[in-house]
């Protein structure tokens, strides 16, 4: 270490481990730091960020309050209260696999894994604190958004010879600030130019990231394949793949590649969230639920600790109930209910008179309660949709619905439809998905629950082809349930009368009726009918 690199240097440690906290203080001292402060947990780590200025921060990961190191990152990123020229390294004894992704994520400047020794420590400051001097100029510009300056000031430091070490790290940047700048034909190149030279990761990355936004879909889905198949990229990989899918409307598969992206990486609440939305889209209705409760698990006690976070948890427990069979109701119900409690203990003096009531109304109305669902929801008018969350008045549409009130139901979609198109919403898939609602709402009357009962009831009275329609129905809400798919299969069978072709409509049908039976696990009586169906299929060439 420099003699003056650490003189010069102020460094905050956030700490909260004795023994920990001496060694990280004497090997400091031994590389001839003296200007330290000492903070044990995030919130006091900010009010020193924000009363003075420090050069490094230097954070243990695994800080015992809050959700630590974690959330003082996220935190200061958020808030954007932590320039570029400034250094921030984690600490950790924590060295999985979930902990590292959680890590590289945040993109901090440097990962020590504890214990580590002196020379250690300084072979990585000296390393972190040397370039963010050297690159002092470019950080500057990036910090002040000013990206054309800043790729100006990073082309000059690649003409420089006395900083080769840090080329790798500013040729990365160039590629990013060229992306930035919308220049991705001459982005496309740069990386090209650099996998010519060494297979970097990055650079591959950055060259999924130029196809993409160069529409061209078929190269970019090639690169995103080859990157999911190394350790370093199939993380960002996934994420690619996701962007991509939804693209072309492919929200299974993007859904697909969302939860793998989240069982890598479950600490990235926004991408919880998306998989919330892909579920809600497929009318993945478990998947929604288990995808709510991660987000709530991965969210509590951090930035993004909101009453919604719980209140939606509940609210898909609720969808989930509303298209289950009956046996597993109650269970999905006291799951559900756990998330309000947790709510008040959360934030106690939050003010959702309104959302529980129409929460309470939904659980009543999945007891067979309609009178008190429906009086639950009673005081309301549509004048009153500007004071509410897009969430809270779907989840009010949705409830009206279920217990019979359809037109006032769909006055608030409209309503919820005005406002996204008002505020050209940037969330695309929650755009899609109200639209959805809308047109589902409007085409059928019937609940999801009550679609289930009715599509059961005409299954056990043997009334399959005069039910075709409410099969229809239940299969377009609920594509996911294999006892509706299977049921819907049979109703199309006996309803055919001739020999002619099959409509469009309907061979999708059964394709997408095969691809929810291939996928579920069928009891014996189940399996034995499929077996059947599939026969009678074979027979007729489908």
């Amino acid at each position: 270490m420099k003699y003056n690199l650490a003189k010069d240097t102020k460094l905050l440690i956030a700490e909260d481990q004795v023994l920990a906290k001496s060694h990280l203080h004497y090997a400091l001292e031994q590389l001839g730091f003296s200007n330290m402060d000492y903070v044990d947990r995030p919130s006091t780590a900010i009010t020193s960020l924000q009363e003075r200025e420090y050069d490094a921060i230097i954070c243990s990961y695994n800080l015992r309050s809050d959700q630590g190191g974690y959330y003082l990152l996220e935190q200061l990123q958020s808030q954007n209260a932590l320039s570029l020229t400034n250094a921030f390294i984690f600490t950790s004894a924590d060295t999985s696999a979930e902990v590292v992704h959680a890590i590289i994520e945040l993109q901090p400047d440097e990962f020590i894994a504890k214990p580590f020794s002196v020379n250690e420590l300084d072979r990585r400051l000296s390393r972190v604190l040397s370039r963010k001097a050297a690159l002092k100029n470019v950080y500057r510009c990036m910090d002040k958004a000013d990206h054309e300056k800043a790729l100006y000031e990073v082309e000059q430091f690649l003409l420089q010879p006395e900083h080769a070490e840090h080329f790798p790290l500013a040729m990365k940047i160039k590629g990013d600030l060229l992306i930035l700048n919308e220049r991705f034909s001459d982005a496309l190149a740069f990386y090209d130019a650099i996998i010519n030279v060494q297979d970097f990761s990055w650079a591959k990355l950055g060259i999924a990231n130029c196809l993409l936004a160069l529409k061209e879909f078929d190269d970019a889905e090639r690169e995103i394949l080859q990157l999911a198949m190394r350790p370093d990229s199939e993380l960002a990989a996934y994420d690619l793949l996701a962007r991509l899918k939804i693209q072309f409307d492919a929200f299974d598969d993007a859904l697909e590649c969302t939860n793998l992206a989240c069982h890598i990486s479950p600490r990235k609440v926004s991408r919880h969230q998306q998989a919330i939305n892909l579920a809600r889209i497929t009318h993945n209705y478990e998947n929604q639920f288990s995808s709510a409760k991660q987000l709530v698990r991965y969210a509590r006690d951090s930035i993004h600790d909101t009453p919604d976070i719980y209140l939606n948890a509940a609210r898909a427990g609720v969808d989930f109930a509303m298209t289950s069979a009956p046996e597993d109701i109650n269970r999905i119900v006291k799951q559900s209910t756990s998330y309000l409690q947790q709510l008040k203990q959360a934030h106690p003096n939050a003010s959702l008179k309104d959302e529980l009531y129409v929460l309470d109304a939904r659980l009543h109305y999945l007891k067979d309660d309609v009178a008190k669902a429906q009086s639950l929801l009673s005081d309301f008018h549509i004048d009153q949709a500007q004071h509410h969350s897009t969430e809270a008045l779907l989840d009010r549409a949705k409830a009206l619905h279920e217990v019979g009130l359809k037109d006032d139901s769909l006055k608030i979609f409209e309503a919820l439809s005005h406002r996204l198109k008002k505020h050209e919403r940037s969330d695309d898939l929650m755009s899609r998905y109200i639209a959805q609602e809308q047109e589902e709402k409007t085409a059928i009357s019937l609940s999801p629950k009550a679609l289930n009962n009715s599509a059961v009831a005409e299954y056990k009275r043997g009334n399959l082809e005069q039910s075709y329609s409410t099969f229809s129905q239940a299969f377009r809400v609920m594509p996911k349930n294999p006892s509706i798919a299977l049921n819907y299969l049979q109703a199309i069978i006996r309803a055919r009368k001739s020999r002619e072709a099959l409509p469009a409509d309907t061979r999708q049908a059964i394709k997408s009726c095969r691809e929810t039976l291939e996928s579920a696990q069928l009891s014996k009586e189940q399996l034995s009918r499929y077996e059947t169906v599939k026969s009678i299929l074979t027979n007729n060439g489908k």
